[in-house]
């Protein structure tokens, strides 16, 4: 698997992960914080992954 398909998926995982967030913040805003920083920490990644 090359570097640019992993950097892909770790996007994609960072977008599914936001759209969780969204669904979620009006019934657990608790969830939706975690389930947030855990897509800010995916697309961090994934920019780290890709930069280097």
């Amino acid at each position: 698997m090359s570097s640019d398909v992993v950097g892909l998926l770790l996007f994609a995982l960072a977008g599914f992960l936001a759209g969780g967030t969204f669904s979620l913040w009006k019934k657990s805003k608790g969830l939706a914080l975690a389930i947030g920083a855990a897509a800010l920490l995916a697309g961090g990644g994934a920019v780290i992954w890709l930069s280097s």
